[in-house]
């Protein structure tokens, strides 16, 4: 029997890292997702106690989050359950709700970036949208180069680029590529070998 060794969404045995001055790209590969949606005639459930957001919003608390994909739909994450059954999680926080598992379909990479002014500079060169789309909590799906998008901004210093895992190495060249034309020297960490 072959020994099967799981790899990450950029094909290594860790998380990818790479640091270029004050702005660090992180690959997640133990975020786990879930889509959510309603059945007609349902009431909005609070999974996890996630008040869950209108369009264009982000909501997050304890290593959890939701953002608005739809009408009456949602996508889920949690920290560190990459490899778990996340959706049935989702399944029993929202009784009746159409759950679909999502983690193996996505790569996310995390932005992080020393302040408000160097994610509005990051944020000009990524996207063409209103900045007050991208403001801290809130998300939207955009394109990205030939890739389609979702961006979650959490907060003031981190956004969250997720992408289709078969453009993964597509989804980190284009960030790594942005973030250097921003004038930023890099720095790449060590990984572990595959």
């Amino acid at each position: 029997m072959t020994d099967l060794k799981p790899i990450t969404a950029l094909g290594a045995s860790s998380a990818r890292v790479q640091s270029m001055g004050s702005l660090t790209l992180c690959e997640t590969p133990d975020l786990a997702f879930a889509s959510l949606a309603l059945r007609r005639g349902q009431g909005v459930p609070t999974p996890f106690g996630l008040a869950l957001p209108q369009a264009g919003g982000f909501v997050g608390q304890n290593g959890l989050g939701a953002f608005w994909t739809g009408s009456d739909q949602w996508m889920l994450c949690a920290e560190g359950r990459g490899d778990s059954d996340f959706a049935a999680d989702v399944r029993a926080q929202a009784p009746g709700c159409s759950v679909t598992e999502q983690t193996d379909g996505w790569a996310a990479v995390d932005v992080t970036v020393a302040d408000d002014a160097q994610m509005q500079t990051l944020l000009a060169k990524l996207v063409n949208l209103n900045p007050e789309f991208l403001s801290p909590g809130h998300a939207t799906r955009t394109g990205l180069h030939h890739m389609t998008v979702f961006v979650v901004r959490p907060n003031t210093t981190q956004l969250r680029v997720i992408g289709m895992r078969s453009l993964a190495d597509s989804l980190w060249h284009t960030l790594a590529t942005t973030a250097k034309r921003l004038g930023v020297s890099s720095r790449p960490q060590a990984q572990s070998p595959n």
